[in-house]
């Protein structure tokens, strides 16, 4: 009898030890599939269909509402046509400017300056914005002076532009300057500072340090806060240069936007006027959905915010 327990107590510890080595390749299997499938996103293309219903077809609903309302205020005479063009008239001042060769060339002149001044923005603020929020002393003595600068608004410098540089693309460039490197680097500043500081620390861990660390840590993590910023920063280009355009005209200038705005208030010329608004109103639009919207999508796309394209 006791040796009969001996052995069976032997033996029941034995069976109990093989019993989790059998199913440890097992759970290790399961455990390698789940975290496969936390890493694997799925990524599911949206019909072209769904993509026509949900993002083209509101905003033409949209626009078509807002002419037919325009239309129905006109006949309604609520004003004097003077003051309130129908559709019609404006549509025939775009199709004058078309038949001239002159709608491309005006929106042409004035897209290429915005968008040249916004890129030597981008080369002026980033690094600016990255000596503010990562040298202490910097953003003491320059962080009020940007915030002040962003809240000023950029007609402001259009006076003294002139007067320092002349009536030239140089002076435009400079408005805009002076518009939009404040929103950009204060865009990456409220970037870095909402970088989490287990990142600093672990790159510091992996040796990103200095400049090695700035580029692939500091980067990566404040770009949301960035491309907001680079947004408000064309948002403020492009003011500054509808704003420069208006009060500064010159043949040597070239006909832009805002030379066209301001043309047809000197000749009381309102489908013009409309025209004008419209334009930059539709540039606008444009460069956010081409180049801003898609930025962003890429942004939440890599870091999982975004299933579906």
């Amino acid at each position: 009898m006791a040796s009969t327990d001996i052995t069976s107590d032997r033996k029941g510890p034995d069976t109990a030890a093989t019993g989790p080595v059998d199913r440890e390749p097992d759970d290790l299997a399961g455990l390698e599939a789940g975290l496969d499938a936390l890493d694997a996103v799925q990524i599911n293309r949206t019909p072209v269909r769904e993509v026509l219903l949900r993002k083209v077809l509101p905003p033409v609903v949209a626009v078509a509402l807002v002419l037919v309302v325009w239309e129905l205020l006109v006949r309604a005479q609520v004003t004097e046509t003077y003051k309130l063009p129908p559709p019609s008239a404006v549509w025939d001042s775009a199709r004058e400017m078309w038949l001239a060769g002159t709608l491309l060339e005006v929106v042409w002149t004035s897209v290429s300056r915005g968008l040249f001044g916004f890129l030597l923005a981008v080369a002026i603020g980033t690094p600016l914005g990255l000596l503010v929020a990562r040298v202490k002393l910097v953003r003491a003595a320059i962080g009020p002076i940007l915030s002040g600068l962003q809240s000023l608004p950029s007609v402001a410098w259009v006076a003294p532009a002139v007067i320092w540089l002349g009536l030239n693309d140089q002076m435009m460039f400079a408005v805009i300057l002076l518009g939009a490197v404040p929103s950009i680097a204060n865009g990456l500043v409220s970037g870095v500072d909402q970088v989490p500081p287990l990142f600093l620390r672990a790159g510091r861990t992996l040796g990103a340090t200095g400049l090695r660390g700035t580029w692939h840590i500091v980067l990566p993590a404040a770009l949301p806060g960035y491309l907001a910023g680079l947004k408000q920063g064309w948002a403020f280009s492009w003011r500054s240069l509808m704003a420069a355009e208006i009060i500064a005209s010159s043949p040597e200038l070239g006909l832009g936007l805002g030379q066209l705005l301001e043309n047809g208030r000197s000749n009381f010329d309102m489908p013009g006027i409309f025209l004008s608004i419209l334009l930059i109103l539709f540039v606008g639009i444009a460069i956010d959905l081409l180049i801003f919207s898609p930025l962003e999508r890429w942004v939440l796309r890599s870091r999982g915010l975004l299933v579906k394209n």
